[in-house]
């Protein structure tokens, strides 16, 4: 079953259920889906479905950080719930040692040397530890591994 497929069955069973903080978040997923697809003429499959989804987080960790910053604590726990939603469809995080090794065979298999040769080492991770691992942590290592 496609990612789209199975937050359509979710938005069905959230409406039966009648869980109203799980049916908003994932109306405005499936709307951030289909604005997307229209923007872009394209039907969006998995991997890009993903990134939708990452991008959300991103945005929710972001706003809840704000929250706490500005004492408001009831709108960061909201900003938090939707994250557990959405984080139930993002695959199993990669741990330490799993992505250190991904990051060392994409280092081999792009000869890379140097940080020239970055660009094209996140180009072979990206599709690997897509939804995985944040891109941020994947890009420091590689940074790292690469500068020495």
């Amino acid at each position: 079953m496609s990612l789209k497929q199975q937050l359509s069955d979710d938005i069905k069973q959230a409406m039966r259920g009648g869980d109203k903080l799980r049916l908003k978040t994932l109306r405005m997923v499936s709307a951030a889906i289909k604005q997307r697809e229209v923007d872009e003429r394209i039907e969006l499959d998995d991997s890009a479905v993903l990134a939708v989804l990452e991008k959300m987080i991103k945005q929710r960790r972001e706003s809840a950080e704000q929250y706490h910053q500005g004492q408001r604590p009831e709108l960061a726990e909201i900003e938090e719930a939707e994250i557990k939603v959405l984080s139930v469809y993002l695959p199993e995080p990669l741990g330490s040692e799993e992505l250190d090794a991904l990051i060392d065979q994409a280092i081999a298999q792009q000869d890379a040397v140097g940080m020239a040769a970055m660009g094209a080492v996140m180009a072979t991770l990206k599709d690997q530890v897509q939804g995985r691992a944040d891109m941020r942590d994947v890009s420091a290592r590689v940074r790292a591994r690469l500068a020495g």
